[in-house]
């Protein structure tokens, strides 16, 4: 499909902060047609009025999320709070539409689970063996045949990347992972809240959800089917005055001598177009991803202390988020995976 004509995208939520960064990558991809852009608030408005980014870029209209025009498109991104994907998709996908949930309707396969941490029944539980995890390092062949892709989380991106050489090659202590990460205050998403305003979250830092984020068994999942084998992880996120970006700190005990880690990571993510593995002794800087689709990561073994740290950076935006989407919708629909993608980082 991906040589002929352009493909049909729908995005559902078009008004928050991911849905408008799916619009911003989306407008320069060479191998698609916005056809949808759902907002029952906006509807009517174009959507250049409300994101004048986009001006001369995206000349589409704000529609309300009838089922009939989004079951037109190849594929519709949901790009919505939890609970609204999972209520929609299935009639989507008996259309013939390929969904792709930024939300975190699809990631667990424990429909209980899921249910603990989001506080309602899941509404289609059937389909939770079947939705692929959209984390392209180690999915992709999955992604490019499936027809429901569970975008990973921004905080799980930036952990699974982070640990996942350690974990495959069984170099580390996995029942005492450590996950200290901080992210923007994009990443609580586009909304009036007293905790977001700049007067609170400005000159301030502060950690959250330390007993518990509804992102935790999300990596979990993740780590434990890099290890092969059960994992315990502590995972403290922190609020930074920042608008865009993660780092994440990560801490790990090693087994037993670890060898080259430097060049583990090299050969691991030597293929990968979107993880950057910096020198080593180099310290990754949020700002070298803002916009951009990259992760990058440094790795350390501290005064030979037997444990590995690694930090791991990416834009919450973008490769947490519709980036990655992107990138899932390129592998499903045989573009090259970096098209539209190519932005470089913003400096300063």
């Amino acid at each position: 499909m991906a040589s002929g004509k352009p493909i049909e995208v729908g995005i559902v939520g078009g008004t928050g902060y991911t849905g408008v960064e799916l619009l911003r990558i989306l407008a320069l991809h060479p191998g698609v047609h916005i056809r949808a852009v759902t907002s029952r608030a906006d509807a009517g408005r174009p959507v250049a009025d409300l994101y004048p980014n986009l001006r001369g870029y995206v000349d589409a209209v704000f529609s309300e999320p009838a089922a009939e025009d989004l079951g037109a498109c190849d594929v519709v991104f949901f790009a919505t709070p939890n609970g609204i994907a999972m209520k929609s998709a299935p009639v989507l996908l008996e259309q013939g539409v390929v969904v792709i949930d930024l939300s975190a309707d699809f990631r667990l396969k424990d429909a209980d689970e899921w249910a603990r941490w989001y506080g309602e029944p899941h509404a289609c539980p059937e389909l939770l063996d079947e939705a692929v995890y959209g984390l392209p390092e180690i999915r992709r062949d999955s992604i490019r045949s499936a027809r429901l892709i569970a975008n990973p989380g921004c905080y799980p991106t930036a952990v699974q990347l982070g640990l996942m050489p350690l974990l495959e090659n069984r170099l580390v202590v996995t029942d005492r992972l450590i996950a200290d990460v901080k992210s923007g205050v994009s990443g609580a998403g586009r909304k009036a809240e007293m905790p977001l305003l700049m007067s609170e979250t400005g000159e301030s830092f502060k950690a959250y959800a330390v007993a518990g984020h509804r992102h935790w068994p999300e990596i979990v999942q993740g780590l434990v089917q890099m290890a092969g084998e059960p994992v315990g992880l502590t995972f403290v996120p922190h609020l930074l005055p920042m608008i865009r970006g993660i780092h994440a700190t990560l801490y790990a005990a090693v087994i037993d001598e670890p060898g080259d880690v430097q060049q583990l990571y090299e050969q691991r993510y030597r293929d990968e177009p979107f993880v950057d593995v910096l020198p080593p002794g180099s310290h990754p800087d949020t700002r070298n991803v803002r916009g951009s689709n990259r992760c990058q990561i440094a790795v350390f073994e501290p005064q030979g202390s037997g444990q590995i740290v690694v930090l791991s950076v990416i834009d919450n935006l973008v490769k947490g988020a519709a980036g990655q989407a992107v990138q899932n919708m390129n592998l499903r629909f045989g573009f090259e995976e970096t098209t539209g993608l190519q932005a470089i980082g913003l400096y300063p």
